[in-house]
């Protein structure tokens, strides 16, 4: 299955299915059939990816637990970190404003607006933000349906569980979904 990400800068028409549309302007986002004007992304969860993603991934999903897609936006105070984590699920960030470095497997890349990256999920992550503007990224996360409305950061080191967060999340939608 994957998992992949399409930029719609003149706005997108779909119909139902499983995908999730966010509208960068309204800072809204929509599960299946959804009409954005203006500056859209969209994510697509199938068998095959279309030529014009900006991003895809492959993602395994166990078939014998219940799904759901998460679509949040993760927002960053000037210099905010997201100390070394994971997340029980996959999913494809886009940056919105701002910039970010992401280390993971052994890599530290940097990002800009509207450039994508791929979590898988398990794989520790650490995240610094700009310490120059406010740094943003809206995200969708293929979850195990028990983490519906569950925070999914989790530390790998539990003494960062007690530390101040400085990031923010605002959940859009977190539906369940069928995969098969």
């Amino acid at each position: 299955m994957r998992l992949a990400l399409y930029e719609h800068p003149d706005g997108v028409e779909v119909p139902a299915g499983r995908r999730v549309v966010y509208s960068v302007e309204r800072n809204e986002a929509f599960l299946g059939a959804a009409s954005v004007d203006g500056h859209a992304l969209r994510w697509e969860l199938g068998e095959k990816e279309d030529a014009g993603a900006r991003l895809c991934a492959e993602v395994t999903p166990d078939p014998a637990r219940p799904w759901l897609l998460r679509c949040d936006r993760v927002d960053f105070p000037l210099g905010g970190v997201a100390h070394l984590h994971t997340h029980p699920g996959p999913g494809i960030r886009c940056l919105l404003t701002g910039t970010i470095r992401i280390e993971s497997e052994g890599r530290s890349t940097s990002y800009g607006p509207m450039e994508p990256w791929f979590e898988s999920g398990p794989e520790p992550v650490f995240a610094a933000a700009s310490g120059e503007e406010e740094t943003a990224f809206v995200r969708v996360l293929l979850l195990p349906r028990e983490w519906a409305g569950r925070r999914t950061i989790r530390y790998v080191d539990p003494e960062d569980e007690a530390k101040p967060k400085m990031q923010r999340a605002t959940v859009f939608l977190d539906e369940p979904i069928e995969l098969w």
